[in-house]
């Protein structure tokens, strides 16, 4: 392992041993890592507002706002004091074991003043997936309380009729089998009880393909 380097006039680090430290350890999502290794991955180095600047200085309109997590922009001082000041008091406690905190408190008590009137609790997560899975999750427990155990939900059809429309739990299945598909990744056909071999339909609406 070989000491960073840090350029004496910029006090910035070399854009070339970061890209070679990034090949060495970093494993990137949804990535064809033989072409990302041969090309050299874009170094971002800082943001401000709408906008984000590599290692080269180029400056980039960041149209998926990080991905999607940083829709208010970069740079805003008034949210790095807020997180400062949390972190100093309280970073983080869990609230599983009959116990909550301010921040948690008062962060639901204004999403529930947002939210439509019939919306008054809030429940959180940390990913869309992980949302989708709790959602089920609830409305079974819904349906368990309410003494009726049998009404499940396994599957939530998506607008395309096709068995590869399906989202189970919160995992677009079409979109997971394009995905091993792409990687040469082998797996087994996922099989349903008492309906044999479930096989994908490509989605041609998001390859556009579909007709109008």
């Amino acid at each position: 392992m070989f000491p960073l380097e840090v350029d004496e006039l910029t006090n910035e680090y070399q854009t070339a041993q970061l890209r070679e430290l990034d090949a060495l350890h970093h494993l990137h999502p949804f990535t064809d890592h033989s072409s990302l290794r041969a090309d050299g991955a874009r170094v971002i180095v800082r943001g401000d507002g709408p906008y984000i600047w590599d290692s080269e200085g180029n400056r980039i309109l960041d149209g998926m706002a990080g991905l999607w997590t940083c829709s208010v922009g970069y740079g805003r001082k008034e949210l790095a004091e807020a997180a400062y000041k949390q972190m100093l008091e309280l970073p983080y406690y869990n609230t599983f074991f009959k116990t909550t905190h301010p921040a948690v408190v008062l962060l639901s008590r204004k999403l529930a003043e947002i939210a439509p009137d019939n919306l008054n609790q809030v429940f959180y997560g940390s990913s869309g997936s992980e949302s989708n899975d709790t959602a089920i999750r609830l409305i079974r427990h819904y349906w368990v309380l309410k003494g009726q155990p049998k009404r499940r939900i396994s599957a939530v059809k998506s607008r395309n009729p096709e068995p590869g429309g399906r989202r189970n739990c919160g995992q677009r299945e079409h979109n997971a089998v394009r995905h091993r598909e792409s990687h040469r990744c082998q797996m087994p056909p996922r099989r349903r009880e008492g309906v044999g071999e479930e096989r994908h339909q490509p989605d041609h609406w998001q390859r556009g393909e579909g007709k109008d």
